[in-house]
This record gives structure tokens, C-alpha cells and sequence, in this order.
């Protein structure tokens, strides 16, 4: 039995070993084929060429600064589709409500996640629009500056978040940066509106959340007095009013009525 173990572990070195032989081969030919090829003066499709060198002009330090400003904005944006947008509201607010169903995890986290998005993206799409009419394209065409390309986007972004923006947190940010009043609301520092939109946002999200618990916390409690009045003490209510929840939702049609009135918040 041993010897035969042996044989078999001698039998796949030498398999590895042969396959090995065949990479080497295969290359050593191929680069002796790029070789003769470039001796023979067939032309190469493309050749990489990666060193640090110094700037000869100064256009060449800002075309730099150019494409690390846009890597940077690629790295945050995650970041900026949770804190500019309505997606932190939809997503708390669907986690309230599956937390009061008491499902557990149906539906999934990527499923809440998924819905949040479009329904982000179905709030947000005429702001896109307008971003991509007022600044994309005519900085695309060139009749504008990058500058005022990113003034001109700024600008709804920045409307959309002040009309959910609540005025004593705002107020908050502003006090603490030790920002007097404004003449208009464009000298409001995006570094103060920011935090403030995302303060308001949660204050709004658990305000929903706790409006949608409540007929589910009725529906505990009657369960719960039920069970204790029948001394069933040791039957989990849980386990109990889980389906009269589900029935609930269901009949109300819990799903429309939610997400519509989300979605109807960022209009008022």
C-alpha cells in the first residue's frame, strides 16, 4: 500500500514537472518569435513604458493633479452616493421595516440594498439631468471652465440638499465653523451643509422608522397579553404574531404604501 502511494506521488510530480517543461517551451518560443519579429522590422502593436520622471512645464503638473483629482472622486465614490443623495433614508428606513416584521433576514441584505439603489436613482434622475444639461455637456463642449463646470453641478446637488436639510442643524455646522449669516444660500460652505443634510436624513429615516413599528408593537402586545392570559408563558409570542404581521403587511399592501410615502418625502 505504501509502495503504491509512492508510485502515485512520484507519477504526479513527474505530471507537473512535464506541464511545467511545456510553459517554459511555449514561452521561450513565443519570445524568440517577438524577437525575430522585431529584427525583421515587423512593427510591435504596443510597448509599456512606466518611470518617474520630472515635469518639463507646468502642463504637465496640472494634467497630473487632473487625472489624481478624478482617481480620487472614482475612490470616493461610494461615499458619495451614501451621504449626497436620498439613499441613506431608503435604506434605514427599509431596515426598520423589515427589523419590525421580525423576518430576520428576508428579504436579504442585498435584495434592501438593491431596492434602495434604484429607488435612489429614480430620486435623484432629474438632479442627474440637470447636472449633465447645465454642466457636463457644455463643459464637454468645451464653453465652459472645469471651474465653473463644477460650480454649475454643484448647484442642484447643493438645492436638493437644502430642501432636506433641517435649518437647526444646519444652524449647528455653521455655528461650530464660525460662519456669520449668508446673503444667499450659495455662500452656505459645502463643508458645513454636508453633515448637516446627513443629520437630517437620519433624524428623518428613524422618525418613519418608528411610525412604521408601531401597528407591529400593537400587534405584540395583544399576542403577548393573549399568550399570558391562556398561561402559555413558555410559547414565544414572537413565533405567534410573526404571521398576523405578515398578514397585516400584506392586506395594506405594506410594500406600496411605505415606499411610496418614502419616495413622496423628497417632493414635499
Amino acid at each position: 500500500m505504501k509502495n503504491k502511494l509512492y508510485y502515485q506521488k512520484q507519477f504526479h510530480t513527474a505530471k507537473l514537472l512535464s506541464l511545467l517543461g511545456v510553459f517554459v517551451t511555449i514561452f521561450t518560443l513565443s519570445g524568440s518569435q517577438v524577437i525575430w519579429a522585431a529584427g525583421e522590422g515587423i512593427p510591435i502593436p504596443f510597448s509599456f513604458d512606466f518611470n518617474v520622471r520630472a515635469a518639463e512645464n507646468g502642463a504637465d503638473v496640472v494634467n497630473s493633479l487632473q487625472i489624481l483629482f478624478i482617481l480620487t472622486l472614482i475612490a470616493m465614490a461610494p461615499s458619495l452616493l451614501l451621504m449626497l443623495t436620498s439613499f441613506t433614508r431608503v435604506l434605514i428606513v427599509l431596515h426598520f421595516t423589515r427589523t419590525a416584521l421580525g423576518t430576520q433576514q428576508a428579504p436579504p441584505n442585498q435584495v434592501l440594498i438593491g431596492l434602495a439603489l434604484f429607488i435612489t436613482l429614480f430620486i435623484m434622475a432629474p438632479i442627474g439631468n440637470q447636472i449633465n444639461q447645465e454642466a457636463l455637456q457644455p463643459y464637454s463642449r468645451g464653453e465652459i471652465t472645469q471651474q465653473a463646470a463644477i460650480e454649475k453641478g454643484m448647484a442642484p446637488l447643493r438645492q436638493f440638499m437644502l430642501k432636506q436639510t433641517n435649518d437647526k442643524d444646519l444652524k449647528l455646522f455653521m455655528e461650530i465653523a464660525e460662519v456669520g449669516p449668508v446673503a444667499d444660500v450659495t455662500q452656505i460652505p459645502i463643508t458645513a451643509l454636508i453633515p448637516a443634510f446627513i443629520i437630517s436624513e437620519l433624524r428623518a429615516a428613524f422618525i418613519m422608522g418608528f411610525l412604521i413599528y408601531i401597528p407591529f408593537i400593537v400587534i405584540d402586545m395583544v399576542v403577548a397579553s393573549t399568550l399570558m392570559s391562556m398561561g402559555m408563558m413558555m410559547l414565544p409570542p414572537v413565533m405567534i404574531s410573526m404571521p398576523f404581521k405578515l398578514l397585516l403587511f400584506i392586506v395594506a399592501d405594506g410594500w406600496n404604501l411605505i415606499i411610496g410615502q418614502l419616495v413622496r418625502t423628497f417632493y414635499q
